[in-house]
């Protein structure tokens, strides 16, 4: 991504003089707070420490980077420990730079990460994340009139001036203040920089599909007659459409080449075609995740398929388990740990499960209780959990051994309120808030059932006789390559002798490492003559942002996509800060700009994890536009939904920032190149890579040169 540059005006040389001069009287405040504290050798070697740690950090390679990492832990903790007064980092002590024009006159704010103040020369660094006036910064623009309460005093001025500052090791190198971007080039020399660089490309607003505006084959977005979105698919998708109604197919494709399209026109077809044969009662579309599962119910509304059931494949489980084992309830446990959640979902296993433990003997064997207990034999079992490691060829830590051993201990230990019963009053057993005494301890495991382990029950149960589940007519399985085997086979159950089914998948946006393939899967189904369509073009994403997602594949990618056409668009932002509070608050600013330009445009912040989005949200948490999304709970409605990688596949948004690619937040491995791949594949129109310290070493090296600096 390149941007232009300007010669400095006289307004914008007047601008890098104030800023410089701030940051010298800021660096000499601090420098006579560290004499006046007696700051010691050692802490001035470990500071020098801490900051060659982070230089190697960012051009180490992945492999040096756990080692790096630790050590920087280390010295950090160090630091904290030492007896002197907790003051900003010179190098780097503020990076926003906030003047206030009030009753008092004017007076500049500092936003930093640790509060410091030499009123004598006029220095205040406030800490950005408690400060009340902060949110002065983040709720008003530059010229306006504020009116903010502060505890019991009502504050009133203007806002002179708002800018975002980059200091790296103590040196000034860049300014943004509204559109003006002004940056240090190597040689010292001072540059003006294009709005590019601070702005997202116009022009995206509308672009991803949404409730009413199903993407298609030809790339049109809006049709007045949803139907009419039928006559718009290329002629791949019209062939899987039509494929017969009887027929199982199997549709894969990239992301954005309209597998959910196909999948969902499929249905309306088949009930269109043959409604006795294919009641809706008896259609079922399943899904990973809510958010996904929330856009599918408002898109087949529109198709005449308001009474077809569309579930989350954790729910389906939960409801299917208790019909089959005839039971109002089953006590789930509140989350598996992820290194279990993997082992039940892997493969590997099915196959080591079935060979151990086969069929009950009799027909009580084949309660859930009882079978859970055959279950937590096999997995107290060090010997069985080695072989299961070792049969998925890399695919499972050995760490995941310990992890399932003490999970099921605890799953199958006595609950201490039961083991207190006889031995104690029955108040004794309830905290002073109310709860029970296991709540929020690992007792509150026992006699809990993981959510993985369901489809596993139900495997188990089936070696000996049926299920007693009501067959479905035809099943659409969305994202199936997040189907484990023995999800499949509950489903191969509710079709029973029918194999009317619709899967749609790409092998690539799997996110755990649980894929059998695509012959084992359909195997699972009981199916061997499937019809197989591959779409071959991506409508979604420009041309920039597939090419981005195959290189972070690397050589999980498939050669052939390569040379496919790809639609023109919007180039990838690059962005890159030394710290994480300056690249939280540049994505703000760009957020404000962006709705202010495009009000009904959708956009996807989309984090490594819920903590991430957190962060990121507390910095625009004050805007009506801005949402934090959990669980799902998407709108679908214009504005900014800030939310993490696990939430969004088969979602679509018109821009999409990445807000923390991080080394340590995106790691090299397998598994975390196909979640960044699903993230990056979310959007449109336009792309932005926001990253601060070490950059993830998926991100080509090219980012560098195309990042200003």
């Amino acid at each position: 991504m390149t941007h232009a540059t300007h010669a400095l005006a006289e307004a914008d040389q007047a601008l890098i003089t104030e800023e410089e001069a701030l940051l010298s009287r800021v660096q000499q405040a601090l420098e006579a707070a560290r004499q006046k504290a007696g700051r010691t050798q050692e802490n001035r070697l470990l500071v020098a420490q801490l900051q060659a740690l982070r230089e190697d950090a960012a051009t180490a390679a992945e492999a040096d980077l756990p080692h790096l990492f630790f050590q920087m832990d280390q010295t950090r903790a160090l630091l904290d420990r030492q007896e002197s007064a907790n003051l900003p980092d010179a190098q780097a002590p503020y990076f926003a730079h906030l003047r206030l024009v009030g009753e008092a006159g004017p007076r500049d704010y500092l936003l930093g990460r640790t509060t410091f103040a030499d009123v004598g020369a006029g220095v205040r660094v406030i800490d950005w994340r408690f400060a009340p006036i902060a949110r002065v910064f983040y709720s008003y623009e530059e010229g306006d009139a504020f009116e903010e309460q502060f505890g019991e005093r009502l504050s009133e001025g203007t806002v002179e001036v708002r800018r975002l500052v980059v200091i790296e090791k103590g040196v000034l190198t860049r300014i943004i203040s509204g559109a003006r971007v002004l940056e240090r080039a190597a040689d010292g020399t001072w540059r003006s920089v294009g709005r590019d660089f601070t702005s997202l490309q116009a022009g995206g607003a509308g672009t991803a599909a949404r409730p009413g505006a199903l993407g298609t084959g030809k790339g049109v977005r809006r049709v007045e007659d949803v139907f009419g979105v039928t006559a718009l698919l290329d002629a791949e998708q019209y062939e899987a459409v039509t494929v017969e109604s009887g027929q199982p197919l199997l549709v894969l494709g990239s992301a954005g080449s309209g597998k959910t399209t196909v999948a969902l026109h499929r249905l309306a077809k088949i009930a269109f075609d043959d409604a006795e044969r294919f009641p809706q009662s008896r259609m079922k579309l399943i899904v990973p995740e809510e958010g996904l599962a929330r856009l599918s119910r408002r898109l087949l509304a529109p198709l005449g398929l308001g009474r077809v059931t569309v579930e989350t494949r954790d729910a389906w489980l939960l409801a299917t388990a208790r019909s089959a084992f005839n039971l109002p309830g089953i006590k789930l446990s509140p989350e598996t740990p992820p290194l279990a959640a993997r082992f039940k979902r892997h493969p590997a296993l099915r196959r080591a499960l079935l060979e151990r433990i086969g069929a009950p003997k009799t027909e009580a064997g084949t309660t859930l209780e009882r079978l859970h207990r055959r279950l937590a034999d096999a997995y107290l079992d060090r010997s069985f959990l080695e072989e299961v490691v070792r049969a998925a060829k890399g695919e499972l830590p050995l760490t995941a051994i310990d992890e399932v051993l003490e999970h099921t201990r605890l799953q199958r230990s006595t609950p201490l309120s039961k083991e207190l019963k006889d031995i104690t009053d029955p108040d004794r057993l309830i905290t002073v808030d109310g709860k029970s005494i296991d709540e929020d301890t690992p007792y509150a495991l026992a006699g809990t059932v993981d959510l993985e382990d369901l489809p596993i029950l139900m495997f188990l149960k089936a070696q000996q006789g049926p299920l007693g589940l009501e067959r479905l007519a035809h099943v659409v399985l969305d994202e199936a390559e997040d189907f484990s085997l023995f999800e499949l086979f509950v489903v191969r159950r509710l079709l029973g002798k029918g194999r009317s089914c619709t899967l749609a998948g790409d092998e690539l946006q799997q996110t755990d490492a649980g894929f059998a393939g695509w012959p084992e899967a359909l195997d699972e189904l009981g199916i061997r003559d499937a019809a197989t369509c591959r779409l071959q073009v991506s409508y979604r994403c420009p041309a920039p942002v597939v090419e981005l997602a195959r290189r972070v594949l690397g050589t999980q990618a498939k050669a052939e996509s390569a040379s496919r056409p790809q639609r023109p668009g919007a180039p990838v932002g690059f962005h890159h800060f030394p710290v994480e509070a300056q690249a939280q608050l540049f994505i703000g600013e760009a957020l404000r700009d962006l709705v202010a330009r495009e009000p009904h445009a959708s956009v996807g912040v989309i984090a490594s994890s819920p903590e991430s989005a957190d962060a990121v949200y507390r910095v625009v948490a004050d805007q009506s536009w801005a949402r934090r999304v959990k669980d799902g709970e998407f709108s679908f409605e214009p504005g900014v939904d800030v939310t993490d990688v696990g939430s969004v596949k088969g979602l679509e948004f018109d821009y999409v920032i990445l807000p923390d690619v991080t080394a340590r937040a995106w790691p090299v491995d397998d598994e975390t190149r196909r979640r960044l791949h699903v993230a990056i594949t979310r959007t449109s129109h336009q792309l932005w890579v926001v990253s601060s310290g070490a950059r993830s070493h998926l991100i080509p090296r090219e980012a560098d040169a195309a990042a200003p600096r």
